[in-house]
C-alpha cells in the first residue's frame, strides 16, 4: 500500500490537464516530422501533406520514414502509458509497469523465439507470440511475488520481477547472438528500443491492438477506482474482482505485447506517466489512464526527436533516452513513497 495523499482536482482542472497532453502531442508530432539527421523547414513539412511531390527527396523522407516513425512512437507510448497505469492500479503498487515487472522481457523473449526458431517475419504473426509472453511473464511474476495469497507486497513482486527480467533478457540475448548475422543485425535496435525503420504494416497492428486494449482498460476503470483501495472493500462494494482482473491483465497483456513487438522493450515510460497524470488529474482511473496514456505517448515522442539529434549524425533508440529520463525517477519514487505489507 502507498502512504501518500493524493489531490482531487475538479472536473475543470482534469480537462484542462489531458487538452494540455494532447496539444503538447500534437505539438511533438509536428516537430518529429520536422526535426532529424536532416532538418526540414515546418512550411516544407506541411508540403510534404497538402502538396506532396513524389520527386521531392525531402517529402519522401517525411511521408515514408518520418510518418511511420511517429505514429509508432506515439502508438508505442500510448499502449505502454495504459498498461503501466492499470498494473499500479491492480497491485497497489507504485513501481509497478510492464518493464520492471517483467511483462515486456517475456514479449520481448517470445517475438525472439517467434523469429529465430519459427523464422517469421510479419508483426502480424509474431504479435501473438508477444501477447504470449507478456502473458504468461505476468503470471510468473504473481507466483513468484506470491501476490495471489498475501496480498499485494511491493518489495517483493519488484523483486521477482527484475529477476524475471533479468533471466529473460539473458535467454533472449542468447538467441539473438547465436542468431543469423541477418537476424542478429535486425534485432540491434528493436532490442534497444528503437522506433526506426518501422513500415505502415507495423502501425496497422499497433493501431488495432492498442484501440481494443485501451477499450478495456476502459471498461475496467471504474472498478479500478475500487480494486486499488483493496480487494476486501472491492469485495464489499459488489465489484467483481476476478473480472476486473482478468480484463486488467487481457488488456496489460495485448498493450504491453504489442509495444514490444512494435517497437522492443522499452522501460520506465510506463511508470513515469500514471505518476505524472495521478498528479494531474488525482486518483480517479477513468481520467488516469487516458492522462498515463497522453503523458506516456508525448514521454516516447519526445525521447525518440531528442534521440535523433543528441549525437549527430548517428541516433539513440528511444527506449535508452526514456530509460535516461525514467531511472532517476524511479530512484525517486523509491525514496520517496513508503511501503506496507498488508
Amino acid at each position: 500500500m502507498i502512504t501518500s495523499a493524493s489531490a482531487s482536482p475538479g472536473r475543470r482542472w482534469r480537462s484542462q490537464g489531458l487538452a494540455g497532453g494532447i496539444v503538447v502531442l500534437f505539438a511533438g508530432i509536428v516537430i518529429s516530422l520536422a526535426v532529424g539527421s536532416r532538418s526540414i523547414p515546418l512550411a516544407e513539412t506541411f508540403d510534404a501533406f497538402r502538396a506532396y511531390d513524389p520527386g521531392n527527396n525531402l517529402h519522401l523522407v517525411i511521408r515514408e520514414l518520418r510518418v511511420p516513425r511517429t505514429i509508432v512512437a506515439v502508438l508505442t507510448g500510448l499502449a505502454l502509458g495504459i498498461a503501466g497505469g492499470i498494473m499500479q492500479a491492480v497491485t497497489r503498487n507504485p513501481l509497478a509497469e510492464p518493464g520492471l515487472l517483467g511483462i515486456n522481457a517475456g514479449a520481448a523473449l517470445a517475438v525472439v523465439l517467434g523469429v529465430t526458431v519459427f523464422g517469421l517475419q510479419s508483426m502480424l504473426h509474431y504479435v501473438w507470440f508477444a501477447f504470449a509472453g507478456a502473458g504468461l511473464a505476468g503470471i510468473a511474476v504473481f507466483i513468484l511475488g506470491q501476490a495471489h495469497e498475501t496480498g499485494t507486497n511491493p518489495v517483493r513482486l519488484v523483486l521477482a520481477g527484475a529477476g524475471l527480467s533479468v533471466v529473460l533478457a539473458a535467454m533472449s540475448g542468447v538467441m539473438i547472438l547465436n542468431a543469423d548475422p541477418a537476424v542478429f543485425d535486425s534485432f540491434r535496435n528493436w532490442v534497444a528500443g528503437s522506433v526506426d525503420g518501422r513500415g505502415l504494416d507495423v502501425t496497422a497492428v499497433l493501431a488495432v491492438c492498442v484501440t481494443i486494449g485501451a477499450s478495456l482498460a476502459m471498461i475496467t476503470a471504474r472498478n479500478l477506482n475500487t480494486v486499488a483501495l483493496g480487494e476486501d472493500l472491492g469485495r464489499a462494494l459488489g465489484v467483481d474482482i476476478r473480472m476486473t482482473w482478468l480484463l486488467s491483465c487481457l488488456s496489460v497483456a495485448l498493450l504491453a505485447g504489442v509495444a514490444t513487438a512494435g517497437a522492443g522493450p522499452i522501460g520506465f515510460a510506463g511508470l513515469v506517466a500514471p505518476h505524472i497524470a495521478r498528479k494531474i488529474v488525482g486518483s480517479d482511473y477513468r481520467w488516469i489512464l487516458p492522462c498515463s496514456a497522453l503523458f506516456a505517448a508525448n514521454l516516447l515522442l519526445f525521447s525518440d526527436v531528442i534521440g535523433r539529434i543528441i549525437a549527430p549524425p548517428s541516433e539513440i533508440a528511444a527506449g535508452i533516452v526514456a530509460a535516461l529520463i525514467g531511472g532517476p525517477f524511479f530512484v525517486f519514487v523509491v525514496r520517496r513513497f513508503r511501503m506496507i505489507r498488508l
